[in-house]
């Protein structure tokens, strides 16, 4: 025996030499554990990110359509909209977050939620143009939006990976 072999070092086996193909210096849990352990931490940190936005986001239209109604109500008179408007637009505002709340175990719900307050924001973006309104005051629209289009997107590939 040579001392290489004694050493444990061998030469790559083929299929007709007694068993499988191995490979010098590669362990069968190189292939199989590590990925794993990664996609799965991946997959964990992903899934707490998401619950978090879905999480945020409810919060934040709860607050502003539950909390502070008298300032949405200003804003849509000074914007000149009328309260059947206002009314809709907070139904389905506060619908869609359940909606993101719900998603947090039913990853559809979620992606229409996300959806429908994109949706949503798109629209009160629009309307802040219409109005000339600075740009600091489109900032938490804009940011919503951006932050439902990921809780959706984020959801949708979870669901069809």
């Amino acid at each position: 025996m040579s001392a290489a072999r004694s050493f444990g070092f061998s030469r790559p086996r083929h299929e007709t030499d007694r068993g499988p193909v191995t490979r010098v210096f590669e362990l069968p849990i190189q292939k199989f554990i590590l990925p794993m352990q990664v996609n799965q931490s991946y997959s964990n940190a992903v899934e707490t990110l998401t619950i978090s936005l879905q999480a945020l986001v409810a919060a934040s239209i709860f607050f502003v359509w539950v909390v502070r109604y008298d300032s949405a109500i200003q804003d849509f008179k000074r914007y000149a909209l009328p309260d059947w408007l206002r009314d809709l637009v907070g139904i389905l505002k506060l619908t869609f977050s359940l909606l993101l709340l719900i998603g947090i175990e039913r990853k559809p719900f979620a992606i229409a939620g996300g959806l429908g307050i994109a949706f949503l924001m798109g629209c009160a973006f629009i309307i802040h143009l219409r109005v000339k309104n600075p740009w600091f005051k489109m900032l938490p629209c804009l940011i919503l939006l951006a932050l439902s289009a990921v809780i959706a997107w984020i959801n949708y590939r979870r669901l069809n990976p």
